[in-house]
Order: structure tokens, then sequence, then C-alpha cells
């Protein structure tokens, strides 16, 4: 037929990156070939050949990879975990119907592996596994039209092809591959060193016995005892989850155990290989515990404020003002999300105190109250809270608020007093605890904070300060914790003097004279300490202009993708350091603003264009963000190569999923340890 391209000729499509975005998008292009297959009428369907690349492991990528250690460990029960975008149901496991990762633990128990309970927490490295069955599986149910060819390999390159189509060059053979459709997915960057880090590299190389580590997840970095020697001290930067992955690192990885005590708190035996740690962060605080989890895998809590309907009318407001119709999250979303993690805790509060019956009558009463802005002494009075005080998110997040702390031993008595209310209240649970309950809510609501925000949603000064500096490292210490016991651990060690927290406002640097880097907090007297290895615990962020992968280097140099800019009134604007890229399917937008239509990019490269894309999973149950995302690329990336003449392009049909209801929870995975 004129305006087609032989659809006899295999339409080729290549991801770049197998981890759990670019398997997802994988896994949805099985369903819909299946589909196609059954739905073209007698005739042959059109063939399809997907290459499936990676510079790692395909199927499992960098961070999951299968010969990591098994300490570093997920921070989502296992339960809440899937990466099949349809739940298990009669008949054989296959792409839209397969296990969740608890399900999949469960049936290899009864084959003789360790078994996990539904709110257990898997190491990395199983999840890992399982990434690795999900692709043997939708390998299997791939339609007979398509071919599935892996490819372990970087790709360096991806350029526009001459006759359409990008041309991808490798690292490895084929060395060549020629795509119609390209689909971005490289995961978690390594970035060239900002300047502390430069300062910290220099002084390293000039001064002999010292080191310093940073750029990388713990799994990645050098941590053996020759580069980081037993018996001395080492300087740790930054408190959240990779934290604890370079903590075990440098315990049980040296062949020390926890065992409980005979009080029956938990107590480390050391192997005589470890170092001392002396950690610290801005806020001074270890990221606190996740709740003892009491959800169904398919809970999503039901935004009351924080809706559709509250953005949408916040932006008409600032239209009719004469704006641009974008938010200022401090005045237009902070409140609204307030709203929703205080009603959860008051809810949570009477109902423990007093049954289900009566907080059900509070809840409407209380959440009428917060939409009309009605004074709620009384009523905070009868439900017997009128002395609880209100939950404080900034308060929690810096516990220590300007306190000054006479000596290390004073700081270390406060600590420990934070963290052993923190993990009393994570016993309590995520549905029975009031505080943990609440703080859940911060999870559950992501999806409406990206309708905030994301593409641009801010004014660029809001998203600058309002959001990216103040409410996310609250948000990132509040939400995504390790499990109990990893927290418990650290208090273990603590109490034992093997690691030590320097305090608030911790401060890193390098002391010419000593001839070693210093740790200390200048709000603890005594505290300081001097280290001869310093190792950066923290996540890089994703940033296109100090990305090192010789791929994103190359498609900046030639214009290929472009960094997202927030434009706001009157020229404002805030540049980004995430890959622009349009809505659903995810484009990428080149140097000249134009929409690549057989380019796309998901998940963490495009960080800042949207919000959290850090997510590793979907959830059994429901038809996630992260399931909707891959979906979306995969019904595009099928369409036909060239439409027919004079016609409109040919929309996707939709492909419907049996067992997923719709709903706004999304898992969350990083280096350090989050999935």
């Amino acid at each position: 037929m004129p305006g087609h391209i032989s659809d006899r000729r295999p339409l080729v499509i290549a991801i770049v990156g197998s981890g759990p975005r670019g398997i997802s998008v994988l896994e949805r292009l099985a369903v819909r070939t299946a589909a196609e297959a059954g739905r073209s009428g007698g005739g042959p369907p059109r063939p399809v050949r997907v290459h499936l690349i990676d510079g790692t492991e395909v199927g499992a990528g960098r961070v999951w990879r299968t010969d990591q250690d098994d300490w570093f460990t997920m921070n989502t029960v296992v339960s809440q975990v899937t990466m099949y975008s349809g739940d298990p149901d009669t008949g054989p496991a296959r792409p839209g119907a397969g296990p969740s990762l608890g399900e999949w633990i469960a049936e290899r128990a009864r084959q003789g592996e360790e078994p996990l309970g539904p709110d257990d927490y898997a190491p990395r490295v199983r999840y890992g596994r399982y990434l690795a069955d999900v692709l043997a599986t939708i390998t299997r149910g791939l339609p007979g039209h398509v071919e599935l060819v892996p490819v372990t390999g970087r790709v360096t390159a991806v350029r526009p092809a001459a006759g359409g189509g990008h041309l991808l060059t490798l690292d490895t053979a084929p060395h060549l591959l020629e795509a119609d459709r390209v689909v971005l997915a490289t995961g978690h960057p390594v970035n060239e060193p900002d300047e502390f880090e430069r300062a910290m590299l220099d002084f390293a190389r000039r001064t002999p016995g010292t080191r310093y580590l940073c750029g990388d997840s713990a799994a990645d970095l050098p941590l053996d005892e020759e580069t980081v020697p037993a018996g001395g001290a080492v300087g740790v930067r930054g408190l959240g989850l990779s934290f604890y992955d370079v903590m075990l690192s440098l315990t049980v990885g040296r062949g020390g155990m926890f065992r409980a005590g005979p009080d029956g708190a938990l107590e480390y035996h050391p192997s005589g290989r470890e170092p001392g740690i002396v950690a610290g962060s801005r806020s001074g605080l270890p990221i606190p515990a996740r709740g003892r989890n009491q959800k169904e895998p398919s809970h999503s809590h039901r935004p009351l404020f924080l809706t559709r309907d509250a953005l949408a009318s916040a932006r008409a407001a600032r239209r009719a003002a004469g704006g641009s119709g974008q938010l200022d999250f401090a005045e237009d979303v902070l409140p609204l999300l307030r709203q929703e993690v205080e009603h959860v805790h008051r809810v949570t509060q009477v109902r423990v105190a007093r049954g289900a019956r009566e907080a059900a009558a509070f809840a409407e009463a209380h959440a009428r109250a917060l939409r009309t802005g009605t004074d709620r002494t009384a009523l905070l009075a009868r439900a017997g809270l009128a002395h609880e005080p209100p939950l404080d998110l900034d308060a929690l997040a810096r516990p220590f608020g300007e306190e000054r702390f006479a000596s290390p031993e004073d700081f270390r008595a406060r600590l420990l007093k934070v963290m052993d209310e923190d993990l009393a209240a994570a016993g309590q649970g995520t549905v029975d605890g009031p505080l943990k309950a609440a703080l859940d809510v911060l999870r559950d609501i992501r999806t409406m904070v990206r309708e905030a925000v994301d593409f641009g949603g801010l004014l660029p000064e809001s998203h600058t300060e309002s959001f990216h500096r103040r409410f996310l490292p609250v948000n990132a210490l509040l939400s995504a914790g390790p499990p109990m016991y990893r927290v418990e651990q650290l208090r273990a060690l603590i109490r034992q003097g093997l690691v030590e927290v320097a305090g608030p406002g911790t401060r890193f640097g390098a002391d010419e004279r000593a001839g070693a880097f210093v740790v200390d907090s200048p709000r603890v007297a005594g505290s300081r300490r001097y280290v001869r290895t310093l190792i950066d615990a923290r996540i890089p962020t994703p940033d296109l202009h100090r990305d090192t992968s010789p791929l994103i280097r190359q498609l900046r140099a030639e214009g290929i993708v472009r960094t997202f800019a927030v434009q706001g009134p009157a020229g404002r604007r805030f540049v980004t350091g995430g890959m622009e890229v349009t809505p659903a399917p995810f484009h990428v937008v080149d140097a000249e603003g134009t929409a690549q239509p057989d380019l796309y990019a998901l998940g963490i490269p495009t960080e800042h264009t949207r919000w959290f894309t850090q997510v590793g999973s979907s959830r059994p149950g429901l038809a996630t963000l992260f399931y909707r995302d891959a979906d979306a690329i995969a019904a595009d990336a099928l369409r036909p190569l060239e439409r027919p003449a004079g016609g409109p392009p040919p929309v996707p049909e939709p492909v419907s999923v049996p067992g997923r209801a719709a709903g706004r929870a999304d898992v969350a995975t990083a280096p350090g340890g989050a999935a």
C-alpha cells in the first residue's frame, strides 16, 4: 500500500538498559504483540525484533545484578513488588500475568530456597534473580513473530540513520545496530565530581595514606580491606539509605555478626576486621525506619485534599490573577499535602484509642473542618486529642532543631533516644501506628505531587526553593526509610562505639597539617575527628551536564537531547539537570525543541522533568504509573513505521490487564536500597 514501509521487514526496537524500566517496556511489548497477533484476522502479523541491551547484566542491570552481596537490601516488603502488569491467574506465568516478588519467593521456598514472609524485605540480589526470571518468562511467552536479541555491551552513541530510525554504536560486538525505535532506560548515573569532591580527590592524590571514595552505590565502591583498612577510622558522608549499605559492607561484610543479647536487644559481635565509622549529615539524623507493614499489596491511600480538582482550581486561580497557571509549591501544594498527612495521623489516633466507629465519625467531621478552614479545637478536644500536638514534618526531619551539645556523649544519648522513639513508632505499624501511618501517606501521594510538579508545573523560583531545596530533603528522610532491623543494627553499633554520628550540620573537609580528612559538627563540642578514608554515601543526582556516560555525552554534544528548563513568567527560568521529554509516551526533545518521534527516555535520566523516577517495580493489584509509563512507550513504539498517505497516525488499541485496579501507588528503587 502506498505510504507504508513493507510490513514484512521487521520493526526493530532497541531498549538501552535492562533494569526494571527496560524490562517493564519489554513486558508490555510482549503483551501488545501477542494481542496484535490475535487481531491479525488470519494473516501473519508484522515481524518485530527487540534488542535488549545492557552493559552489566541483561535482565537485571547494574543496580540489581545477581553477583552482588546479599546484605544490600530492598526497602519495600516483597508482597508489594511486582514486575508483571497483571496478577497471576489459573494459567502459567506469562507477560501480563505473573507472580509478585513475594509469590515468586514463596514458590521457590517450596523447592528448598530461603523463605520470606509477605512483609519481609528481600536482598537486592534476590530481586535481581526475580528480574532474570521475569525476562526468561517474557522470552518464553513472546509470540512467534517477535524475536528477542539480548546484547551485553555499552551503547556509546545513538545517531539518526540516513534512511530513518537510529544507528547505535556499542563497545562490543556487533558494534553497530540499526533500530527503528530506541528506548533509553539507562538508570542511575555516574557523575563527574563536583567542586567539593574534586577538592577531596585532589587532597587524597597528594596525601599519602588517604583515600576518598565517591560517586557510586556502595555495591560498586571498593570497600575491601585493602582500600578501607581494618582498625582505623573511616568517615562517611550522608546518613540516608546508602549509608546503611556502607555500614553493612564494613561490618557484616567483614565477618561480623548481629545477635540478640541477654536482654533481647541486638548486639554486634565483631570479627576484628572492621574500621571505626564516623558519619554525619546536615540533619545529623540517620534516616528513620519504615513502619512495620500492615497493608495489603493493593492498598492505596485515596487523596481527600491534594486532588486533581484541587490542583486544577489552584491553576485556574493563578491564571485568573494574570499568571501562567504554574503553581507555587509552598502556597498551593504543600498545605494540601500536610492536610492529607495530618488527617490520617488524627484519624489513626482516634481509631487506636476509641475504635473504628468513633474514628469514622471523627474522620468525616475532621475532613470537613480541614476543607472549610473551621477551627478544630473543640473537635479535637471531644476526640481526646486536645493535648496531642499536630504532626510537624520539618521537626521530625530535624529533631535536634538548634540544640547544642556539650560533648559527643551528650549528643549520642539524645540521638539514641530519638532512634528508640522512632523504632517504637515503627513497631506500631503502618495502619495502627499514628506516626508511620501518616508518613506512609507521603509515599501514596507521590502521583498527585507529580501532577503538580512535572513538566514545569511550578513557578521556577518555587521549583528551586520550596520544592527542591526545602521539601525534597524532608520527604526523602521521612518517606523512604530502611527496614526496622537495619536501624536496630545501627543502634547496636552506636551503643558499642563502632559507629559515631558526629552531630547536626556535620562538616567534612581536609586538614593539610594533619594529613587527614576531618569530620565534625559545629553544634557538638569535642566532635572533631580525623580519618584517613572518607566515603561519600550519597546517591548521585541525575545531571546531564555531569554524567560520565559516553552515550549521554554524545547525545548532548550533538544536540539530540537537551536539559529541561522550567520556564516562568517574565522570562524567568530554572535549568535542571534532567533530560527533557514530552508527556507520555516520553519522546526525547532535541536541542531545537523538537520531539523525536522514534526516540524515548524513561526513568532516572528524565528526573527533574518528571519527579521521583527511581521507581523500580509496580505493585500487585494496581495499575500504577510505573506500568502505565511502560505501556505508553510500548504502544507508541509498535505503531507502523509510516502512516497511510493522507491519513492520521493510527491510534494504538488499549490492551486490558486482568486483575488491575486503577491506582496511584508506585514502588521506589535506588542503589541505596529503596525499592
